[in-house]
């Protein structure tokens, strides 16, 4: 499989050469030459299979041959050790909770599959990468996790100060080995323009950079698996399927298209966000006006400028009438994200979290149009991790999980920083 660089498509690499490179020297991310759909036979007997047998199909062309596939099959399991349950809220309603990994988010899915892949690539090699990550909340106590004690790589975590949650910031901030935290004086964008801004700098190419953001084709692809565990899951119900994302910087709706292009039966995607609007703007006037971002109480969200959004334009040729029929995007503001919290749980008990209540919002709001299809919210992060929000909404008590426990009480480590310039002399 090669990927090209969607600012030229003539600059081509191998899976592990964007890997390692993150973003294509043109500042391009980088976007699969082929996609080749998956047989019928497939998705007709895809629930007598197991996660990992589901995961291996959808990802294995995108590898090719230069992981070997038993080696490939054992990333994957390493990956997908926890579970991913669909839980009924309502009628026609349910959750895909992604939160059940070791720093409980969905992201724990993609750091653990690119750090094992990175980690395969440097086995024999005497090289030593630096992998910077900007996160908005959950990316990089994932990547954490996920890259920690790992052999030749050092992880450089840049996160916007004050704008993420306390047990976020913990998450990202107590490990100490080989991971390194940098508190931006700013917003995430800033943070994300700072690591796209090393990229490109030559006065760092000694340090080996690359991004665990899911601008990482290593980070973004493996989204796509609990995709396909939510149809495996729903399939039983025989009715068209409604999928909404908390989207923030829209990698994980970008993975569901991209496994509705590989054959998976996705009616309709919503990309759910808060008042960061970019792109129901953008399907509301036709104009892509990216803005600075804006703080929310869904901090993980809180993207001006999605760098994802480009590979969803790519994956319908830029079709904007083909593009529309799949897919819409709805904007909520905190205020309704509050109430929809305390509704979901007068109603039906179920504890959601900012981010997944912004997802519940989208869906509802398409399912006024399509009210006899399923319907599925991501809960991309467990609700312990806005206990300051959703504790006083509930009037409840969250008791605090084992992944949780393990990092408080640990003291906080980081270095802040105000430009570009303090962190290119980080850096060097």
């Amino acid at each position: 499989m090669k990927y090209y660089s969607l600012n030229n498509k003539s600059h081509k690499v191998t899976f592990q050469e964007a890997l390692v490179a993150g973003l294509a020297p043109d500042k391009g991310l980088f976007f699969p030459e082929n996609i080749t759909p998956l047989p019928d036979s497939f998705f007709a007997t895809i629930d007598k299979l197991s996660h990992e047998e589901i995961a291996f199909e959808a990802i294995k062309q995108f590898v090719g041959d230069e992981i070997p596939k038993t080696k490939l099959k054992q990333i994957i399991t390493e990956t997908l050790c926890f579970d991913f349950p669909c839980v009924r809220v309502e009628d026609n309603v349910f959750s895909l909770e992604l939160f059940h990994g070791p720093t409980m988010a969905f992201k724990d899915v993609g750091a653990r599959f690119m750090s094992r892949c990175l980690a395969y690539f440097n086995k024999d090699k005497d090289i030593k990468n630096t992998v910077l990550v900007a996160t908005s909340g959950d990316t990089g106590g994932a990547v954490a996790s996920g890259f920690l004690g790992v052999q030749n790589v050092e992880v450089i975590i840049l996160y916007p100060s004050r704008k993420v949650s306390d047990i976020q910031e913990r998450q990202l901030t107590t490990l100490g080995q080989n991971i390194k935290a940098l508190q931006v004086d700013g917003v995430f964008d800033d943070c994300q323009d700072m690591v796209k801004k090393a990229f490109m700098d030559e006065s760092l190419k000694h340090k080996n950079l690359t991004s665990a953001n899911s601008i990482n084709i290593a980070r973004w692809l493996p989204q796509m698996f609990y995709i396909f565990f939510a149809y495996r899951e729903l399939k039983k119900y025989n009715k068209p399927i409604i999928l909404s994302c908390p989207s923030g910087n829209f990698g994980n709706i970008c993975a569901g298209i991209l496994a509705k292009k590989l054959g998976l039966p996705i009616a309709h995607f919503v990309a759910s966000t808060n008042a960061n609007d970019t792109v129901p703007r953008f399907l509301e006037k036709g104009n892509y006006d990216p803005k600075p971002s804006v703080a929310t109480i869904s901090n993980a969200m809180d993207v001006g400028n999605p760098s994802n959004f480009i590979r969803i334009q790519e994956l319908y040729n830029n079709d904007l009438n083909e593009f529309e029929k799949d897919f819409s995007s709805y904007t909520f503001t905190d205020s309704e994200t509050e109430s929809t919290i305390k509704d979901i749980y007068k109603r039906t008990k179920y504890i959601a979290e900012p981010h997944g209540a912004v997802g519940y919002l989208g869906l509802k709001k398409q399912m006024l149009k399509n009210p006899t299809f399923i319907g599925v919210f991501l809960e991309t992060a467990h609700p312990i991790k806005f206990l300051d929000i959703v504790e006083p909404l509930l009037n409840l008590k969250l008791p605090i999980p084992k992944q949780i426990e393990s990092v408080l009480g640990k003291e906080k480590v980081s270095i802040k920083i105000k430009t570009y310039q303090d962190f290119q002399q980080y850096l060097t």
